[in-house]
């Protein structure tokens, strides 16, 4: 790989169009991610609304994210799947591990399009026991969409950001019916008409609602919700930790480059 390249770490929607708009002009480009296939989260979200903006079109997640991976290979990127940058170095210069073994690549630029986390549920503070069934969002949309599989049936999601609106389509395209989603603010986080799609698929919505603590020795039993009314005890066979996000900043802060932590 010459030193006129650009290599983009990241093949979601952000990498994979800088990419392309990069590849339309003239730029020698190739994007790595450490997923087995391109895409990003997308790829785990069966349920529109993706690519009205870009295509005009109403699509589900795996078929916006097929788009933009087929998008950026007719512009003639060069996308590198199940390789993960283990170090960034001065002067555009990368380690990185794949199955072909351990190299160092060199670019003339790195674009860093490593997208976001969701806050875990210890960074949220959450107390009680460490049963199984505990997952993000993202976690969740893969155990469902990629793996087929049915983590639970009952679960609370926690938060109200348009990603947990997420997880609760997720829910139903799975067959599982959560049992509250759970908003420590007095209002919730999305655009108000999000608050319908619970209400039409009979989900409650309990906002100035603290969740304190996870019930359960192997699985979740139940948690301890902080209510404007006092504590209450809820049944529930799953924790759902949604939104929070923060950058997915761990190749930046191990690297040579200064990060502003604001």
């Amino acid at each position: 790989m010459g030193p006129s390249e650009v290599i983009v770490v990241g093949a979601g929607p952000a990498g994979l169009s800088a990419a392309t708009e990069l590849a339309t002009r003239g730029v020698s480009v190739t994007v790595l991610d450490r997923e087995e296939t391109a895409g990003g989260i997308p790829r785990h979200c069966n349920h529109p609304p993706y690519g009205l903006r870009e295509f005009q079109r109403l699509m589900r997640g795996p078929a916006y994210a097929k788009r933009l991976v087929d998008e950026a290979l007719a512009a003639g990127v060069t996308i590198r799947t199940r390789t993960t940058v283990t170090a960034l170095h001065p002067g555009g210069r990368l380690d990185i591990t794949s199955p072909l073994g351990v190299e160092t690549l060199t670019a003339r630029a790195v674009l860093l399009a490593t997208g976001v986390r969701e806050t875990s549920r210890a960074a949220r503070l959450i107390g009680g026991e460490k049963p199984g069934g505990v997952m993000s969002t993202g976690a969740l949309q893969g155990i469902v969409h990629l793996n087929g599989q049915r983590p639970f049936q009952r679960p609370v999601i926690l938060g109200t950001e348009l990603v947990a609106f997420s997880a609760l389509l997720t829910c139903r395209h799975a067959g599982i019916t959560p049992v509250a989603m759970i908003e420590p603010a007095p209002r919730i986080t999305a655009y108000s008409p999000a608050a319908l799609l619970a209400r039409v698929l009979g989900v409650p919505i309990l906002r100035a609602t603290v969740l304190d603590a996870i019930h359960g020795r192997t699985r979740v039993e139940g948690v301890r919700l902080n209510r404007p009314d006092g504590p209450e005890e809820m049944a529930t066979d799953g924790v759902i930790v949604s939104g929070g996000f923060r950058p997915d900043a761990t190749l930046l802060r191990a690297s040579h480059l200064e990060v502003d932590q604001g």
